[in-house]
């Protein structure tokens, strides 16, 4: 699983990676002077490349030292000692956390209020593996040593515990895996940022429980020699809108 670590590529080339790709995610964005003087998330990209440098030169407290300072500056609290790969997105960026020991792929992208977090006090890997072309929704929480495949996405205010493989979506609390997406869907260029487009996995439980109840609903009739319901449950013009048990259905 592809999952950058430092990027190989100069600093320069990569903080000029960092500025181009906000203008194929984000369509506010208008001038390079406008996203270098405004985007908080660029600012703490900037800071994380600077202090991650000094990190792994062993400058331990200096690197420490200008994190904590670009997290006043953007609210974006990125350990230096965390791997983050190339042309990676932070949308907002406002109460974004990235452990010590998280590792983050290359063109991520990360809404507000996203944690990628440990679940133990032991030192050591801790914190989640984020591989390449995964979009996490605002509000996401991806805990512990976990790895997320490529170009997951992961829904809005979703507790993830467990690893998640390539091409899926993922929602919930707990997190669980609710689509499978074949990789020729996804654009030739760029990242899918289609992250609102999720499946609602209660309302078709709820459907298919629906389903379940007109089906019993029939062979009861065929067994008592009545005529089946006219309606479907919820139909009837006499219940409340989204009513789920019509008795005017049975009448």
């Amino acid at each position: 699983m592809p999952v950058a670590g430092a990027p190989a590529a100069g600093l320069w080339t990569v903080l000029k990676e960092d500025l181009s790709c906000v203008f194929q995610r984000d369509p506010a964005a208008r001038s390079k002077l406008e996203v270098l003087a405004t985007y908080p998330g660029v600012h703490a990209l900037l800071a994380h490349r600077l202090s991650h440098r000094l990190w792994r030169s062993g400058w331990r407290f200096t690197a420490r030292l200008l994190a904590f300072v670009g997290r006043t500056l953007t609210n974006v609290d990125i350990h230096p000692g965390a791997s983050i790969g190339r042309r990676m997105f932070i949308d907002h960026g406002a109460g974004v956390v990235i452990g010590e020991t998280a590792k983050v792929g290359d063109d991520v992208t990360l809404y507000h209020g996203v944690t990628l977090g440990g679940t133990s006090w032991n030192k050591g890997r801790r914190h989640p593996t984020l591989a390449s072309g995964t979009v996490v929704g605002a509000g996401a929480k991806i805990l512990g040593p976990i790895v997320i495949g490529e170009r997951v996405r992961v829904g809005a205010n979703s507790v993830v515990v467990k690893d998640v493989p390539a091409d899926c979506t993922v929602v919930g609390v707990p997190g669980r895996v609710v689509a499978a997406r074949g990789r020729e869907r996804h654009p030739a260029k760029g990242i899918n940022l289609d992250h609102h487009l999720l499946p609602d996995p209660v309302a078709k439980s709820i459907a298919c429980l629906v389903e379940r109840i007109e089906t019993l609903e029939r062979e009861l009739a065929n067994l008592r020699h009545e005529p089946p319901p006219l309606r479907r449950i919820g139909e009837c013009d006499s219940c409340s809108a989204g009513d789920l048990c019509c008795q005017h259905a049975r009448d």
